[in-house]
């Protein structure tokens, strides 16, 4: 089981498709946490498996209440719901004032989706990376994050900056420093692009890897948007996040110290 943060530093790089794709590629079966503290878009995008829009009850705000009365009566499982589609979704908050609202019970939030008792990994699309933001204890207890850019010199530059400025919250050149990956957005040719990206953050003193390309496939990412994943599935699209969610899924998952290895510990 594992938390992993999907967010961006700036604008609209495509946070929530690339999270559903990624989510639908992912090794293991997940959950798609809608995280977003602008509001999300996972509860008006999508249907469940009858076709019927998705409970507005249940979802984030329910789990959250439920952490307030006690972590004994909050279960992952009992707010999720199931899409048209088989994917696993906790939807979100439909205004920031909602994301504020739940207060401390971010922490204890961020520590019960990271530590599922199905042993499902959870994918948090946060959206857009703000300082201060409600979500920093998710960052916090996340296994990875993957920043989301696309490779210009303002979405780099935002990047950069944005990275920076969590430096603290990451920890950053300390031993339990969160993971961070990036995902760029660009054309699936275009394979020098990860390269060049990985020297520039590598210049910038940024200790990130690029971990591949989502690719640019417009017609793929509206079926995904329009919940109709299937018509997408054998698109570049969904190969290109196949190979990022493999590689994401890898980073969060530190290799075993020699002390764990002697014991068969993983």
């Amino acid at each position: 089981m594992g938390l992993y943060v999907i967010a961006s530093a700036k604008g609209s790089p495509g946070v929530t498709t690339t999270s559903v794709v990624l989510a639908g590629a992912w090794p293991v079966e997940p959950v798609l946490a809608d995280l977003d503290p602008a509001g999300g878009d996972v509860a008006l995008r999508y249907r469940d498996e009858a076709g019927a829009p998705l409970d507005p009850d249940r979802g984030l705000l329910s789990l959250g209440a439920g952490v307030r009365r006690g972590s004994g009566e909050a279960l992952l499982t009992d707010h999720v719901q199931r899409v048209s589609g088989g994917l696993q979704v906790l939807t979100g908050v439909t205004s920031p004032s909602q994301v504020q609202g739940l207060g401390p019970a971010w922490l204890h939030l961020a520590r019960l989706l990271r530590s599922d008792p199905e042993g499902r990994d959870v994918i948090a699309d946060c959206g857009r990376l703000m300082p201060g933001s409600a979500t920093v204890p998710v960052l916090q207890n996340a296994d990875a994050v993957l920043m989301v850019a696309r490779p210009t010199i303002e979405g780099l530059a935002h990047l950069r900056e944005r990275l920076h400025s969590f430096a603290d919250v990451l920890q950053f050149g300390q031993y339990e420093a969160v993971p961070v990956g990036v995902a760029l957005v660009a054309s699936y040719r275009d394979g020098r692009v990860t390269g060049d990206v990985q020297s520039i953050l590598e210049r910038s003193r940024l200790p990130v890897s690029v971990l591949g390309i989502i690719a640019e496939d417009e017609k793929a990412a509206e079926a995904i948007r329009l919940g109709d994943g299937h018509r997408a599935r054998k698109s570049l699209l969904v190969r290109s996040a196949a190979e990022v969610a493999e590689r994401l899924h890898r980073l969060g998952r530190p290799a075993p110290t020699p002390q764990n290895a002697e014991w068969g510990v993983a």
